[in-house]
């Protein structure tokens, strides 16, 4: 209830150092603000509204004449020793936060405390405006000193001074004439001195409790770096409400703010909140692809999935011949520096080994792209293009935090599998494969058959001339051998009313063409050191996971070389896991066209890293959506490593233009 001379306004105005102040309004209310190191909010790209220089607090209450009388000593010490901590003069600050109760006892000593502190070192006049959010909304109880808090920090960070409502005269007791101090009464443009911007809050209490704080405005931090040509934006959400909810607001807020760094906007989604069960991915080019995109969710570029949280286990998936094609993954080689200098180690490596710059096949000059072609169609060429790819595809994603627990590879695909696991040190698996890829090719050619049909059903078929190369799936498997016998082979097949399919390579690979080489290549891999497996894979021979005995033995890798490819049988025992995510880490998604016509798969994803060659996508955006989808499937992403190479800023939210506009 108001009374004369009261903390009460009798009309529900404060009226903050105005003559006709007859005290506040009560409400309630509750604010936060994110305390960080300043070194480290820099490090980690952090929207910085405010810096604290420096900060006080006392009471004086057995010092006054009553409880609710405020102090001009006490007041007057706690804002000099937060001036004092903070290291500034008086004059270089050039706004008050008061705390501005509008009271005809209260705002004149608050003038008279914080003039006691400024004179003591300036006799300048008028240099200092000063407000109070309570004539905005009134005294929020414990929350007013967070309030003024906030109203001052958002007010640095957009370098504007908010009017203090409701002033049309001073109250008689306080001489602004002669003071430091003016009443700031329109939105005003806050101009930067010799100094930093600099202000002080004040919040007090009945009891004697005198609070000042000293902010400074951010510091001025370099601009965003360029990043990658598209981005990858990721919100979840507790409920499938919140999430179109959260949905909307964005598309809202890039709307309103279509200037706004893309790149910045994404790295604050990924960053700024936990993660939550209802999740959304969406890869887009620019903000206004973004919009379109959010506005239609019924797009195929756009991803929702619920995630209960649960260890997935993660698998490596390499391929092996036959997934080549010119200038796969051009694009993650001109802008993933992890991915590019990984391409470029293995083909200085191998360089020797090949009499050529391999770079010079996997990414010709437009003029040359059919000659290229041509050459990677080579098993000496092929072989080494294929692990370069699969092995730097593979160190982008760990750089990431993708890692996996378990591998399995195909054919040449096992190799990138050992090198990974540490089986084999990176220059001794080159030169394996290198060395592998020239002794294939002086073999006599061969041809290979895609036949659909189980390995019970094919095996009957085969003879002296024709091997089973792999079991790719239940229901489809290869067989290798000599043309003649491969050509009879597909005839009687076709004759039965069987689709095969002619295999475009130059080698009958894993047959009894290989024999004549086998020798020769367990020399070569005598000559490396070979290592237990760090983290497990299965082996292509037995169709379970490789022992450290087999991995050590060199038989084991001409065996290799030789023998049927069980692809099928290595599928199932990594099935056994059901949460299993399978990840393709190549060119291409012909393992992932094996995996889905395995026995038990159900609810595993099933993910490939680099576009099928005849799609037309991009792969910077391709490898994104994986990564999105691995993100929504509950894999957890290094974001600091995703933009080791990028210096990304959080961005400032609607919430946030909106507390600002309320209180102007």
């Amino acid at each position: 209830m108001s009374q004369p001379g009261g903390t009460l306004s009798p009309d529900g105005h404060c009226r903050a150092f105005d003559a006709q102040a007859q005290g506040t309004t009560v409400g309630n209310g509750v604010g936060v603000v994110l305390l960080k190191r300043l070194e480290d909010a820099i490090a980690d790209g952090d929207n910085i509204y405010t810096v604290i220089k420096g900060w006080a607090i006392n009471n004086d209450g057995s010092l006054k004449v009553g409880y609710t009388a405020p102090s001009v000593d006490g007041q007057a010490e706690a804002i000099a020793e937060a001036i004092m901590l903070a290291d500034v003069e008086p004059d270089t600050i050039s706004y008050v936060e008061a705390h501005g109760t509008g009271t005809t006892l209260g705002d004149p000593i608050e003038i008279a405390a914080l003039t006691k502190v400024f004179r003591s070192s300036t006799e300048k006049k008028g240099f200092c405006a000063i407000g109070s959010v309570k004539t905005n909304i009134g005294h929020l109880d414990a929350a007013a000193g967070v309030t003024g808090l906030i109203k001052t920090a958002l007010a640095l960070k957009n370098q504007q001074i908010p009017p203090s409502l409701n002033f049309e005269q001073p109250n008689p007791l306080i001489d602004f004439v002669n003071s430091p101090f003016y009443v700031n009464t329109k939105l005003t443009q806050w101009k930067q001195e010799l100094s930093p911007r600099r202000a002080g809050v004040s919040s007090l209490g009945m009891g004697g409790t005198n609070a000042h704080v000293i902010l400074e405005e951010a510091p001025t931090l370099a601009s965003s770096s360029p990043s990658r040509p598209w981005q990858l934006l990721v919100i979840s959400a507790k409920t499938e409400s919140a999430l179109e909810t959260a949905t909307d607001n964005l598309a809202q807020h890039l709307m309103q703010h279509p200037d706004v760094n893309l790149a910045d906007v994404a790295y604050t989604l990924q960053v700024g909140r936990k993660e939550f069960n209802h999740r959304r991915i969406l890869v887009c080019q620019d903000i206004q692809d973004a919009v379109n995109t959010v506005q239609n969710k019924a797009s195929q570029r756009f991803f929702t999935h619920y995630q209960e949280p649960s260890e997935r286990p993660l698998t490596f998936m390499f391929p092996g011949q036959g997934s080549q094609y010119v200038n796969m993954g051009k694009e993650l080689y001109q802008t993933e520096p992890i991915f590019r200098e990984h391409v470029d180690i293995c083909c200085s490596i191998l360089k020797p080994f090949l009499d050529l710059d391999l770079r010079s096949v996997i990414y010709p000059k437009e003029s040359e792209k059919e000659t290229a072609q041509e050459k990677l169609k080579q098993t000496s060429l092929a072989q080494p293009a294929l692990f370069v790819i699969e092995y730097a595809l593979a160190q982008l994603w760990m750089s990431w935090g993708i890692s996996p627990s378990a591998m399995i590879g195909h054919s040449i695909g096992e190799y990138v599998a050992a090198c990974l696991a540490g089986v084999m040190f990176l220059e001794d698996a080159l030169t394996l494969v290198a060395i592998r890829g020239r002794l294939i090719q002086q073999l006599p050619s061969g041809s290979m058959l895609s036949i659909p049909l189980s390995e019970v059903e094919v095996k009957p078929l085969l003879n002296k001339n024709l091997s089973l190369a792999a079991s790719n799936t239940p229901f489809s498997c290869v067989v290798s051998g000599t043309h003649a016998a491969i050509d009879a082979l597909s005839e009687r097949l076709i004759a039965k009313g069987i689709e095969c399919r002619r295999l475009h390579t130059s080698h009958a690979f894993h047959s009894q063409m290989m024999e004549p080489i086998l020798q020769a290549f367990i020399v070569e891999v005598k000559k490396v050191t070979l290592n237990s497996p760090q983290i497990p894979f299965i082996s292509n021979l037995t169709g379970t996971w490789i022992s450290a005995q087999e991995a050590t033995d060199p038989n084991y890798w001409a065996s290799h070389l030789r023998r049927a490819v069980r692809f099928a049988d290595g599928m199932s025992v990594l099935l056994q896991e059901p949460n299993r995510i399978l990840l393709e880490v190549g060119a291409g998604r012909t393992l992932c066209t094996f995996v889905k016509q395995q026995a038990g798969i159900t609810q595993q994803p099933i993910l490939s890293s680099l576009r099928h060659p005849k799609e037309e996508q991009a792969d910077a955006a391709f490898l994104l959506n994986t990564l999105g989808r691995l993100w929504f499937f509950g894999v957890s992403v290094d974001w600091s490593s995703f933009y080791a190479s990028e210096r990304r800023y959080s961005t400032s939210s609607c919430y946030e233009v909106q507390i600002l506009g309320m209180l102007l």
